[in-house]
């Protein structure tokens, strides 16, 4: 298992098109990804879960990946966060 720690410093937090993104990411790795915030965790896969958390900008969330593909995910998750949010 990889984990990682981010803040968000988009002034919009994830809003519609960067979690459709990260749910579209996520199912087409076939890895296990969760986002936690403040002691609630999430499967990064279902959309309406994500955008329930109500993430916004300078939130810190934790996303954890494992399983299939594991490395690769963790990268291209990483990078997205580093480039988008």
């Amino acid at each position: 298992m990889k984990n990682f720690t981010f803040t968000i410093s988009d002034k919009l937090g994830i809003h519609a098109r960067p979690a459709g993104m990260i749910v579209k990411m996520v199912k087409e790795s076939g890895a296990k990804v969760t986002i936690s915030k403040d002691g609630n965790d999430v499967d990064a896969s279902k959309l309406m879960a994500l955008m329930g958390m109500g993430i916004k900008y300078s939130d810190t969330i934790k996303l954890s990946v494992s399983g299939d593909n594991e490395n690769e995910t963790f990268e291209k998750l990483k990078a997205f966060f580093e480039e988008i949010l």
